[in-house]
């Protein structure tokens, strides 16, 4: 029996949509190492599976510090598993050069809220410094 997604449902019902995407990112690393993070995450992080959804952040945090810049991989992979199970569809509206900052944190909490209530997304902020800006060109 799948989970119809095309309503709104709790915060129990993401967080197995969330728990789902994450098993299934990181099963495409081998159930062997699936297991071992689950492991690590547990023992090393005091991060237990059941904990993530409420602990998106400190997930991501112990991400990086196992696989450095390769959890931006993972992350992504984890998202993309999401938006397969979460119809919502965002529209970017600004300029082409100007990309929004949707980190991993801020995607989860995005759908988290679309799943519990479309109405409270609002819109999304996005912020450029000058000062980066020009670092980024030179």
């Amino acid at each position: 029996m799948g989970i119809d997604l095309s309503k709104k449902y709790p915060a129990k019902e993401f967080t197995v949509i969330l728990l789902g995407s994450i098993d299934e990112a990181l099963s495409s690393l081998g159930e062997d190492a699936k297991r071992s993070i689950y492991f690590c995450l547990e023992q090393k992080f005091a991060l237990p599976k059941k904990e993530i959804p409420s602990r998106i952040n400190d997930f991501s945090d112990a991400l990086e510090q196992i696989f450095g810049l390769g959890s931006r991989h993972l992350e992504l992979l984890i998202m993309r598993k999401i938006h397969e199970k979460v119809d919502f569809l965002y529209k970017w509206e600004g300029p082409r050069w100007l990309v929004p900052d949707l980190t991993f944190k801020r995607y989860v909490e995005l759908m988290r809220l679309h799943c519990e209530d479309e109405e409270r997304i609002g819109e999304v902020e996005v912020i450029v410094d000058e000062g980066e800006k020009k670092e980024q060109f030179i």
